[in-house]
């Protein structure tokens, strides 16, 4: 195979020119991935979280036991934890809204915030089987 004399050491230039291109959409690749795992992870606290509190047999037990379920929450600052106990009766149901600042420092120079704020609603119907006080 001949090479024309023009053409030798252009692999090495396109290497050169395509690396910092890749990297970037690396480094955007990892920070999306970070913030869909955040937003997975905060969906699945208020879940558990509303869940924890429909099993309780008063709000201020109910509240109690949302913060608690919430506690290994990766967030900064810590999560914030809201109960909605206006249905709170038999047959009624619990809203919980967990809120989250992600950190996203490490990738925040490629287009990202250094940090984003998320939260997620859930709410569970109360159990029927058991006395509300």
């Amino acid at each position: 195979m001949t090479r024309e004399r023009g053409e030798r050491g252009s692999m090495a230039v396109e290497a050169v020119l395509l690396a910092p291109v890749m990297l970037i959409f690396l480094l955007f690749i990892v920070g999306a991935a970070r913030i869909v795992e955040a937003k997975g992870e905060i969906d699945g606290a208020a879940r558990d979280a509303a869940r924890a509190a429909s099993v309780q047999r008063d709000l201020g037990s109910a509240g109690t036991a949302a913060v608690q379920a919430v506690r290994g929450l990766d967030c900064n600052g810590g999560p914030t934890v809201n109960v909605d106990g206006r249905n709170w009766r038999q047959g009624g149901s619990v809203t919980v809204v967990v809120g989250c600042t992600v950190d996203l420092s490490a990738v925040s120079g490629f287009g990202f915030a250094p940090s984003i704020s998320m939260s997620s609603t859930s709410v569970v119907p109360l159990e029927q089987f058991r006395r509300i006080q």
